[in-house]
């Protein structure tokens, strides 16, 4: 079985995080290198997550709903990617100590697509920050002020028509033959 891992770009990193894994297939990186890459993305995913809980704080103390509600969404998801890459990075170990190289790169294709994920969702935490939420209040009122240098007869005014209605009687006899 052959498993393609391709990097994403993710907005937002931090300048001392390592890239993404770019394109490569599992069994042609060495078990150091795995090793090596796998600790270097449980790092940068513990370091993404601080990042979106820092958001969520934000979010928090702005009292926006929207907000509050889809980093938390994004968190929640960072926290179970980084949960089974930790697993993997730990089943990644054992099995380059047992020599078994299936396992190990199946192992390891789960935490370089857990990393590109986590790097998705922190940059989708971000988009989230920037979002305008619009919240409808029922008791909202609002205030129409004319400035004063508008001229007095606004052209674009048209005042209500009361019309009076003549109402006259019935004849009093009819006409005709």
């Amino acid at each position: 079985m052959v498993v393609v891992v391709t990097g994403v770009a993710a907005l937002g990193l931090a300048q001392n995080n390592p890239p993404p894994p770019q394109a490569v297939e599992a069994s042609k990186v060495p078990d150091s290198e795995k090793l090596k890459v796998s600790s270097d993305s449980l790092s940068v995913m513990r370091v993404a997550l601080k990042d979106v809980l820092q958001k969520l704080e934000e979010a928090r103390q702005t009292k926006d709903v929207v907000k509050l509600t889809c980093v938390n969404e994004k968190l929640t998801q960072i926290k179970g990617l980084l949960r089974i890459s930790e697993q993997s990075d730990v089943a990644l170990q054992e099995s380059v100590a047992r020599k078994e190289s299936q396992t190990a790169d199946h192992e390891f294709t789960k935490v370089t697509i857990a990393r590109q994920k986590v790097d998705q969702l922190r940059a989708e935490a971000e988009q989230c920050m920037g979002q305008l939420a619009f919240r409808a209040d029922e008791n909202a009122t609002v205030e129409v002020e004319t400035p004063d240098y508008l001229p007095k007869n606004d052209p674009s005014y048209v005042a209500p028509v009361s019309r009076s209605v003549d109402t006259r009687s019935p004849p009093a006899s009819p006409t005709g033959p």
